[in-house]
């Protein structure tokens, strides 16, 4: 399939690059930090993240099997880093595109809504960790 193929060369070329400039301020991609469900290890995973009035969404193009998904899940918690701040997060759960989209800006609505993503990833804020100099 080619989703499997475009997700298996982000996870393995395109992710480690953008690990360098994710989460940064003026950069489009936030990352997500998350414990591995059976290792515990940490892992950290590029993705777009959306400021909401209650929280962040985050568009699910693989869906919601995506290994960084599941852990997310499983962990019930993730750190978040967005445009140059840092937050902790917590009760995540899947919703649907409708869901989402009452929360998106129409801007976001049009992005999201051209790539027909079906899933998103919604979590609260727990409290905002200093970001790192």
């Amino acid at each position: 399939m080619v989703l499997d193929g475009v997700r298996e060369f982000n996870k393995r070329v395109l992710n480690p690059v953008m690990k360098l400039v994710a989460g940064q301020k003026y950069w489009y991609a936030g990352v997500v930090e998350h414990p591995g469900r059976l290792s515990g290890k940490p892992h950290t995973t590029p993705v777009v993240i959306e400021r909401v009035t209650d929280g962040f969404i985050i568009p699910l193009p693989y869906g919601e099997t995506a290994d960084w998904v599941r852990n997310v899940l499983a962990a019930g918690r993730a750190t978040l880093r967005v445009h140059g701040s840092t937050y902790q997060a917590v009760e995540p759960e899947i919703i649907d595109a409708a869901t989402a989209f009452r929360q998106l800006s129409p801007r976001r609505q049009r992005e999201f809504g051209r790539f027909q993503i079906r899933d998103y990833l919604k979590m609260h804020p727990s409290a905002e960790v200093p970001a790192s100099d």
